[in-house]
């Protein structure tokens, strides 16, 4: 062999080595997001290594009975009877929105809700004549809203949570308790 050769087949493995480390990374990088998509136990579970029942998860006669006993239960309103729900009348306003193109945009979200309120407190009896004026808030406080302020669990969280901190202040108490939102829609 002359030395052209050797330096060649040198030159050679440094390559594969890459290719095959960039491989192995890439199917460990790829496993690593499936283990975290769909959790460990689901992939124990498909790849026949356990999971399942096993896992202490309910088969379909126990999760039948625990739908029944869900449907059976009592709703926290009907076990508590200081607690009261005043709905609102649907609320439509216009929303920002940003385009793929970058572009402001207007959208409409129709948001249908309840208030939850304390039947015992001492202001109570202000919410009736009150729920004029928070609805007026909670339409001043909507209409800043960006689309992407709505996005995921956290965007309703975030938008409860505001909606009670108005209806606390109009009211002028605590006894606003909870926020509920039946529809939310974004068009």
């Amino acid at each position: 062999m002359n030395a052209k050769t050797i330096g060649k087949q040198s030159g050679a493995r440094p390559g594969r080595l890459r290719l095959i480390l960039l491989v192995l990374l890439s199917v460990l990088a790829l496993g690593g997001g499936l283990v975290a998509a769909v959790g460990p136990a689901r992939i124990m579970e498909l790849a026949g290594l356990g999971g399942g029942d096993e896992a202490g998860a309910p088969d379909d006669a126990e999760a039948e009975k625990v739908d029944a006993a869900s449907k059976d239960a009592p709703s926290p309103l009907a076990t508590d009877p200081s607690r009261m729900a005043m709905p609102f009348e649907e609320i439509i306003v216009n929303i920002t929105a940003t385009t793929a193109s970058g572009r402001q945009t207007s959208r409409f979200l129709k948001l249908d809700l309840a208030l939850i309120y304390d039947q015992a407190a001492s202001d109570a009896a202000r919410l009736q004549e009150r729920q004029v004026y928070m609805r007026d808030s909670f339409q001043d406080y909507l209409r800043t809203l960006d689309e992407r302020d709505l996005r995921g669990s956290l965007g309703l969280a975030d938008l409860k949570s505001e909606l009670l901190r108005r209806a606390r202040a109009v009211s002028g108490g605590e006894a606003p308790r909870e926020i509920l939102v039946s529809d939310m829609i974004i068009q």
